[in-house]
């Protein structure tokens, strides 16, 4: 298990080292193309040492890399600032957010499909606003007794991130919900009838797709906690779990981590309710069923 950053970097690290395999050079011949000494390139490959934006971009002009969505991905793992508008919007909140939440920002921005078991609260991508701000203030301000401007900064931070949903192309967002989401009423019933709405909203959307995990499914998998599950365009090597924790986020990056939890999440889909079974039971609780 590793933090976001070094995460990244074991990652960029791994996908550069492949694909200076695919042209058939060595290390060293690829430290000479560019100008450098052969062992910063293995660093580099190794995760050992962070690269700049710039570096990346000798190393990819080297080997012969033009597809820009994959220019683009890897340059964002190395911190570029580059991108289209979609990317980066949160650089402006940096004051506000942890690390290991910009980290988490910036996975979710570049990738192309979210898979998230949710057992207490609904997904952040899915929140209204009313939602998101009794949700922060329940936890990050009971944390640290923030003051209510950094409050209201972390509920904008939550609904911009809700853009990935309509970028073109949209994250693909598929969401498991233990029942328990639904009856934790979170900021009264006011609160809590226009979530479900939203939710219904979002639960027709082609992107979105919502499962309810019932209480009658009993112990299930998923039972030890929430957990996410990132999946970026081109390459599977640069998929990543996170488990988000209250200080802190663990990213787990090894095959069989992925394995595992791409298990478990097909797993708990088999035990939900289905996607329209799961919008009606989501409406009936509107209804007061």
């Amino acid at each position: 298990m590793q933090h976001g950053p070094a995460v990244r970097r074991r990652k960029l690290g791994a996908e550069l080292r492949a694909l200076r395999a695919r042209t058939g050079l060595t290390s060293g011949e690829a430290a000479l193309l560019v100008g450098w000494h052969q062992s910063k390139v293995s660093r580099i490959e190794t995760g050992a040492s962070g690269v700049k934006p710039s570096d990346v971009r000798l190393l990819l002009d080297a080997y012969g890399v033009r597809d820009p969505e994959l220019r683009e991905l890897l340059l964002m793992l190395a911190g570029s600032d580059e991108g289209s508008g979609r990317h980066h919007w949160w650089h402006a909140y940096r004051g506000v957010l942890p690390p290991a939440y910009r980290d988490f920002i910036s996975l979710e921005s570049q990738a192309s499909a979210m898979r998230t078991l949710e057992t207490s609260v609904v997904p952040g991508l899915l929140q209204t606003p009313e939602y998101a701000r009794a949700v922060t203030r329940s936890t990050v301000g009971g944390l640290d007794g923030e003051p209510e401007e950094r409050l209201e900064a972390l509920v904008q931070v939550r609904l911009a991130r809700q853009e990935v949903l309509r970028a073109l192309p949209p994250l693909e967002l598929s969401a498991v919900l233990d029942e328990a989401v639904l009856h934790r009423e979170v900021g009264g019933p006011e609160v809590m009838e226009r979530q479900v709405v939203r939710l219904l909203e979002a639960a027709r959307l082609p992107q979105v797709r919502i499962q309810v995990l019932p209480f009658s499914a009993g112990a299930h998998v998923g039972i030890t906690g929430p957990f996410v599950i990132f999946s970026f365009p081109r390459t599977s090597d640069l998929d990543v779990v996170v488990l988000d924790h209250m200080t802190s986020s663990l990213y787990l990056e090894r095959k069989e981590d992925l394995e595992a939890y791409s298990h478990a999440f097909s797993t708990l889909q088999e035990h939900a309710l289905s996607p329209e079974d799961s919008l009606d039971y989501i409406a009936g609780t509107v209804d007061g069923a």
